[in-house]
């Protein structure tokens, strides 16, 4: 992924004019380590998310406003950084009470799918994550089966226990089936975002809209290929 965005022009032109050419002259203000490493995250995730796994943590410290030195002393190499993002970045946005409010038979499931997907687009799918997601992937870094592991996998079974149970349909006895036909909602609301945020394709069609018309669809396909 070599296209570079207008955002990432702007930014890359910032971080050029901003970096301090003499590298006697940097001042870097002194924070507590907690801030500092919570600002070298916050960064890291930016960078890595416009420029790529790939790019170089001296070009990433000059834009936290700090030495290559002092990076590494927060963070002993770039893999235990590149951790540490995977952890806040894009593992950690994922919010353990979804999997509750899925679980809340008290609303239907096309109200509880529509809910989640609506704030998991929102918060999850933004442009940033799917960036450095896609950019982890190109590299071959675990981050992608990593996430799918540990967390996509368990969401993909509770929607469809949730979804069966509601249609009073069997459950497959083949997990791999499972996953694949909950993959069928979950990869159309992935694959929204990936249009919008990396495609830029603009449609008159509001996000909700498009959510709502995909959760409708899974729910309606269910009973075409699942005995009841």
């Amino acid at each position: 992924m070599r296209a570079k965005s207008d955002h990432l022009t702007s930014t890359r032109q910032k971080t050029v004019s901003t970096a301090p050419k003499d590298k006697e002259r940097r001042v870097t203000v002194r924070m507590p380590a907690a801030e500092r490493r919570e600002q070298i995250l916050k960064k890291a995730f930016e960078f890595f998310s416009e420029y790529g796994l790939t790019a170089q943590t001296r070009a990433l410290a000059d834009s936290c406003g700090i030495s290559q030195r002092l990076l590494y002393s927060v963070f002993p190499n770039k893999s235990a950084l590149i951790n540490a993002v995977y952890e806040t970045g894009i593992a950690g946005v994922f919010k353990a009470v979804w999997f509750i409010q899925l679980r809340d038979r008290s609303k239907s499931m096309e109200h509880r799918l529509n809910d989640f997907y609506r704030e998991y687009y929102d918060t999850v799918l933004t442009r940033s994550w799917m960036r450095l997601f896609l950019y982890a992937s190109l590299a071959e870094v675990e981050m992608a089966p990593t996430y799918i592991a540990s967390i996509i996998k368990h969401l993909l079974d509770t929607v469809m226990d949730e979804a069966l149970h509601e249609a009073g349909l069997q459950r497959p006895t083949d997990h791999a089936e499972v996953q694949e036909i909950c993959w069928i909602l979950h990869g159309a609301v992935s694959h929204l975002a990936i249009r919008r945020h990396i495609y830029r394709d603009q449609t008159a069609l509001g996000v909700e809209k498009v959510i709502a018309l995909q959760v409708k669809s899974f729910l309606a396909g269910l009973k075409s290929i699942l005995p009841g």
